[in-house]
């Protein structure tokens, strides 16, 4: 128990937002567009009608911006979007850069 006129010292926890990176999508002319769709929705966790305007946005302007996270995110969910592309055959690249 704190004494009689015993004063609390007051703390502070400095706590900094994590660093944000941008995954990037990148177009290319062999991975279809049913699967940028897929990988969106799945892996990244988009709704249908948002993933498909991303893919519309990666197919006309040859890349896009899927979101904004945290660094481990980021690079977690590009390899797996990477390592399902592998397995099905597509050339598909995706980076991730500090935003």
């Amino acid at each position: 128990m704190a004494k009689k006129g015993a004063t609390k010292e007051k703390t502070r926890s400095m706590l900094k937002e994590p660093r944000q990176y941008n995954v990037i999508m990148i177009n290319d002319d062999f991975t279809t567009m049913e699967f940028v769709v897929s990988v969106l929705v799945d892996i990244f966790h988009k709704d249908p009608v948002s993933a498909e305007a991303i893919m519309m946005q990666v197919h006309k302007n040859g890349q896009a911006v899927v979101g904004k996270y945290p660094y481990d995110i980021a690079v977690s969910r590009v390899t797996s979007a990477l390592a399902r592309a592998k397995e099905e055959g597509f050339p598909f690249r995706m980076t991730v850069e500090e935003a």
